[in-house]
């Protein structure tokens, strides 16, 4: 009987100690389960803070791409001024294309937003419209010049709408391309695209179309008449299989503007040179104007002005002097009197003569620096 008691105490003490174990497993999983509970809402904050700080970083990030985009804007332009009587030197339509190519190519590598082409004589085209209407290989030169100018200033893709075959354009495929920003490849991506309007039904109250040298045509947000040529911002593709783009129609200017683009340059024909002056697209007109002649003052000792709009003017074979001559609007006969300043760009120079577009790339060279220190120098109020 004792030995069956004992074992019967035995039986409770280990059932006891059995519930015991239990509780203890009980409350130790209830401890790791409270534990794991505080570790993932501690990891739910964390990564809530990680992504609020991103988003802070990422404001912070922006504002100051919208900083630095806004300091990459180029408000002041440079205009190039020179007679169409240079093509006159050449021999045949080769060599006055190839001319009118070196001009083109001096102009976009040193970033000229407008280059105007007048008539030495004072008897040329009246209209600066630029509808030209073609010549012979004797004809009106400062059309020819224009013309070609024009030509290669267009974006590839967009020169058959633009650009009938004409005789001035005969050898033009033969020029080295501009290779300027705004002449982008098929897959090239860019903020901006130049573009022509298609003449291609739309929804109502949707925009035109227009080929801006892409795969898809893009839709822009106004309707306008087709056949014009229209800058175009692009917009991020919601839907990359989608079968256009989006854009809208913004200025000429704003890539140079906006993000520091060189967008390329726009041509001006002026009957004489005092037109290159009074028939300035810019309202405020060209507060810096440089004429470049042999007998010009040293460019050393020159302290160009900040300035918002600067206009350089070249010479022909006579010099700018042949200009004023001819000019019955001007009433003076110095032409260092015109400009505010008459610089000498190559002093020393070892040939009798410069050529014109030998002056273009040595004066635009020479001036560069000069014009980059003016930009940067705060303007008097």
């Amino acid at each position: 009987m004792a030995a069956s008691g004992v074992g019967q105490r035995t039986k409770e003490a280990q059932a006891l100690e059995r519930k015991a174990d239990w509780r203890r497993c009980k409350q130790e999983r209830k401890a790791e389960k409270k534990k794991w509970r505080e570790l993932k809402l501690l990891k739910k904050l964390d990564k809530q803070r990680a992504r609020e700080l991103a988003e802070k970083q990422a404001e912070k990030q922006a504002e100051k791409q919208a900083e630095k985009q806004a300091d990459k804007g180029r408000p002041p332009t440079l205009s190039v001024a020179l007679p169409g009587s240079i093509l006159n030197n050449a021999q045949s339509l080769e060599l006055r294309t190839y001319l009118a190519g070196q001009i083109a190519r001096a102009c976009a590598i040193f970033c000229v937003d407008e280059v105007v082409v007048f008539d030495e004589d004072g008897e040329g085209v009246k209209t600066v419209e630029g509808d030209f209407k073609g010549i012979g290989r004797r004809g009106k030169a400062s059309v020819q010049l224009a013309r070609i100018l024009q030509y290669l200033e267009c974006p590839q893709y967009l020169r058959k709408s633009f650009f009938p075959k004409h005789e001035d354009l005969q050898f033009a495929g033969l020029l080295n391309p501009l290779d300027t920003p705004h002449h982008m490849r098929l897959e090239e991506e860019c903020p901006y695209r130049e573009g022509v309007v298609l003449d291609r039904p739309s929804k109502p109250g949707k925009g035109s179309f227009v080929n801006c040298g892409m795969r898809k045509d893009v839709e822009i947000d106004k309707k306008l008449t087709p056949g014009l040529r229209v800058t175009v911002q692009l917009e991020k593709p919601e839907q990359p299989e989608g079968k256009v783009r989006k854009g809208s129609v913004v200025s000429s200017q704003h890539p140079r503007t906006a993000s520091g683009l060189y967008w390329g340059y726009s041509v001006r024909l002026a009957s004489c040179l005092s037109a290159v002056f009074s028939e300035c697209p810019f309202k405020e007109g060209y507060d810096l104007s440089i004429g470049t002649s042999e007998r010009g003052s040293p460019l050393d000792q020159a302290a160009l002005p900040s300035f918002r709009h600067a206009l350089v003017v070249f010479g022909g074979l006579e010099g700018l002097e042949a200009g004023v001559d001819a000019d019955s609007n001007l009433e003076v006969t110095d032409p260092s009197l015109l400009f505010d300043f008459y610089l000498n760009t190559c002093p020393s120079q070892g040939s009798r003569t410069i050529r014109t577009e030998e002056a273009l790339l040595i004066s635009l060279s020479a001036l560069r620096p000069h014009l980059e220190e003016a930009v940067r120098t705060p303007r008097d109020s």
